[in-house]
């Protein structure tokens, strides 16, 4: 089939053209699928209570992953079209499909809107309560995209509540009340991914001579916001593994948890001294050390909760 072409003119907006089978392709990229693993937060609060088991806890769970998958997406386009006159002056983010110009930005924008109202179908049946969470998480993302990334330290806590709405998003999908330690460690835990992140950043936009609007903090300050998140979360769920010790066959398994929870963290902490921690889910996808404590950690976890 004959590609279509579309052909500016001088003085109206570039016409929105959907049969160009480079536009799709492009289109695919600017949803960034490789992030979706993120969603899968959503699974943590049913999974924590020992219930994901359950088939109706497992498919609400399952719609709001995908809900997630929607409205995220539609958040990355929305601030890929704001960020393109920035991002071309990137060395990396130049070669974003709206940056480079193989995605129109009226493409952009009609493909979020159509993933929004998707991601709302979703949320009306799971539940107001999940909807709630996720239409949240759609003005936070905009809000940011628009204004709060210019907000030195605001914006760290926008990102990071990104995370925690996630989470919370699949205890309000599958009616799991989430519980105190849970918020504090997503929390704690989702400023310490992003504090890393933006570590990172800094490092790089040093040793390239770039500055980015989201890349002004002190290396030391960062380094002390990850310190200071990580020791909470760990803190956090030392705390609760005691409170709640998930006893079977005498063995306190939530303790035992403990040892390879910490080992994760410290894994991470290295990756980000090396200059990883930029792209967390590349991260955990490239290290295999950091896989292996990561499922030490689940399965530990995981004989407690389901074995009691």
């Amino acid at each position: 089939m004959r590609e279509r072409t579309a052909i500016a003119v001088p003085g109206r907006p570039a016409p929105l053209v959907i049969g160009s089978g480079s536009s799709i392709s492009a289109l695919g990229r600017a949803l960034r699928p490789k992030q979706w693993a993120k969603n899968a937060l959503v699974f943590a609060a049913p999974g924590a209570a020992g219930v994901l088991g359950r088939p109706s806890v497992l498919a609400h769970a399952t719609l709001a992953f995908a809900g997630f998958c929607a409205v995220a997406s539609a958040a990355y386009l929305v601030n890929d079209v704001v960020d393109a006159p920035q991002d071309r002056s990137h060395a990396a983010k130049r070669f974003r499909p709206v940056a480079s110009r193989e995605l129109s930005p009226r493409l952009a924008v009609a493909a979020a809107s159509v993933l929004i109202l998707a991601g709302g179908a979703i949320g009306s049946y799971v539940g107001v309560r999940f909807l709630s969470v996720e239409f949240a998480y759609v003005a936070m993302t905009l809000t940011y995209s628009l204004w709060l990334k210019r907000i030195a330290v605001i914006e760290l806590v926008a990102v990071a509540s990104g995370f925690v709405l996630r989470a919370v998003a699949g205890s309000a999908a599958t009616g799991v009340p989430p519980s105190a330690w849970f918020l504090i460690l997503a929390c704690s835990g989702a400023m310490c991914v992003v504090a890393g992140k933006r570590l990172a950043d800094t490092r790089r936009a040093e040793d390239d001579s770039e500055r980015s609007a989201r890349a002004r903090y002190p290396v030391e300050y960062l380094r002390g916001v990850w310190v200071v998140a990580a020791g909470v979360a760990l803190t956090a769920y030392c705390l609760w593994a005691f409170a709640v010790p998930h006893v079977v066959d005498g063995v306190a398994w939530s303790q035992v948890s403990i040892v390879p929870f910490a080992v994760a963290i410290l894994r991470y902490a290295y990756a980000i001294e090396m200059g990883d921690g930029g792209t967390p889910e590349a991260v955990f996808l490239r290290d295999r050390t950091l896989q292996v404590v990561a499922l030490a950690w689940l399965v530990v976890y995981a004989l407690g909760v389901y074995l009691k």
